[in-house]
């Protein structure tokens, strides 16, 4: 590395800060509920690393402390996680020439990690694959890091968890503001709320995640389809 040239680790990492920030006090918040919930350090931190889904982390709570059926816990976890699969869709262009760790960039995908990545565009000369990988590795990080924290001062420290799980709900809505002030494009946010809501009426509050990010995904691919079709009519105008 030539001098004065900026690693991949050291471009990514003020790119998480704000993840890193959310992603601490979230995990402390489910280091937490697991030690009141009679599940230790070692529970705890095995499911941030092996599992690492953050609302599934916090349903996973109640599913572990009243022993559910594993067939229960995982149509759960496959309600609760469906939306991976259109981020997933979503970033097949920017992983597509991924060589080295793509499996890894899949697993770590959560949704503030996404929305990382989305808006990032490495500069000339820097690997895209390692500056993904840095961007996935240190979020993930932290969250281990937060959960650890959490359970360790559960040992110590007698809390009162309630609405505690509401701190991931709180992220949300930070990261959606982030992304609301500094796109000027507005209509995708505004398609994932007015389809959400509309979702949330027709469907029900326990069904309505999967039709609404189907929904989305065709709203926004619409939208793409036309506003290509603008650019080409408008180059044909340009062109005579």
């Amino acid at each position: 590395m030539g001098k004065g040239k900026q690693s991949p680790l050291m471009y990514a990492l003020p790119k998480t800060v704000p993840v890193m920030v959310g992603y601490l006090f979230l995990g402390a918040a489910y280091g937490i509920l697991m030690k009141v919930n009679g599940f230790g350090l070692i529970w705890t931190a095995a499911a941030s690393v092996f599992v690492y889904a953050g609302s599934l982390q916090y349903a996973g709570v109640s599913l572990l402390a009243a022993a559910v059926h594993p067939l229960y816990a995982l149509a759960m976890a496959l309600m609760i996680n469906a939306r991976h699969l259109f981020y997933g869709l979503s970033v097949l262009n920017r992983y597509q020439d991924i060589k080295r760790g793509k499996l890894y960039l899949i697993f770590a995908l959560t949704d503030e990690t996404f929305s990382v990545i989305c808006n990032e565009d490495p500069p000339e000369g820097m690997s895209k694959g390692a500056v993904y990988f840095w961007i996935s590795l240190l979020d993930q990080l932290y969250w281990v890091t937060g959960s650890i924290i959490g359970s360790l001062a559960g040992s110590m420290i007698t809390f009162n968890t309630q609405g505690l799980d509401f701190a991931l709900t709180a992220l949300f809505v930070v990261i959606f503001t982030d992304q609301w002030l500094s796109r000027k494009d507005h209509r995708p946010a505004l398609i994932g709320l007015v389809v959400s809501a509309a979702s949330l009426v027709i469907f029900g509050q326990d069904s309505f995640i999967i039709p609404a990010m189907v929904g989305i995904l065709a709203a926004i691919v619409g939208c793409g389809k036309i506003d290509k079709k603008k650019v080409e009519e408008r180059v044909c105008r340009e062109n005579g």
